[in-house]
């Protein structure tokens, strides 16, 4: 099976490789655990291996999540330059607009994004995916079943464009003890959580990857840090002084 790496240092090694090729991943966590920068990390650093990458923010405007990229990232100075070259497509739609479907026009709706996530993916023949986040057409569909159902010809049709993407999605809770998976996350290939642990300024970033379809993972949770040059995961090694 062929691998994707995503770059990310420390993140590779826990996946033993990268991400099996053509799955569809959700990153999960907490508001502040990192997800849309982890996420916007993997596209970065696919796009200067030269994998075209799109990402889809559902959530905030495309010139906001390459602002806070910058910020958050002041080392990776050619975030414009791989803009340019067409290696990074930073796509958004209004959130607004979507909270005023009525609700016999969601079905309609979800089905116009999966259309304009195929249609720009298409366009920069992209093989790497970023939509962020899943969590906005939940609130969308607002019925369980319907949103399962379309979730699975979302999948569907990022497999038939021959993408590997991660989707995010937001946690009811960032603790590992409150932990509860949602039942559509077990349609997707790959299943990564990201934890916030301890006490208020105490507190502490961890990840676990719960599933890895085709492929064997590291099954400890493991503490990562974001820095300026991008994310940190820490080898089993350097978890010597990490307490949970």
């Amino acid at each position: 099976m062929n691998l994707v790496k995503t770059g990310i240092d420390g993140l590779d090694a826990i996946l033993y490789g990268g991400i099996p090729e053509l799955s569809q991943i959700v990153v999960a966590g907490g508001p502040g655990a990192g997800k849309t920068l982890l996420s916007f990390e993997f596209l970065y650093k696919n796009a200067k291996m030269g994998n075209p990458g799109v990402f889809f923010a559902l959530e905030e405007t495309a010139n906001k999540v390459i602002e806070n990229a910058k910020s958050a990232f002041p080392s990776f100075e050619d975030i414009d330059e791989l803009i340019d070259k067409g290696l990074l497509t930073i796509n958004s739609e209004d959130p607004a607009s979507h909270l005023q479907q009525t609700e016999g026009s969601t079905t309609y709706e979800f089905g116009r994004i999966i259309s304009d996530i195929e249609a720009i993916v298409s366009s920069a023949k992209a093989t790497r995916v970023v939509i962020d986040s899943i969590s906005l057409l939940d609130i969308l569909v607002n019925d369980p079943l319907t949103y399962r159902r379309s979730m699975l010809a979302l999948i569907s049709n990022l497999r038939r464009m021959g993408v590997t993407s991660i989707l995010t999605a937001e946690l009811s809770s960032p603790e590992r003890a409150k932990l509860e998976f949602k039942s559509e996350f077990f349609i997707f290939d790959g299943i990564i959580i990201m934890y916030q642990v301890g006490e208020e300024e105490k507190r502490k970033l961890a990840m676990e990857v719960i599933k890895m379809r085709g492929n064997k993972h590291s099954f400890v949770t493991t503490p990562y840090e974001i820095t300026p040059r991008g994310f940190k995961v820490y080898a089993a090694e350097e978890q010597q002084t990490f307490k949970y």
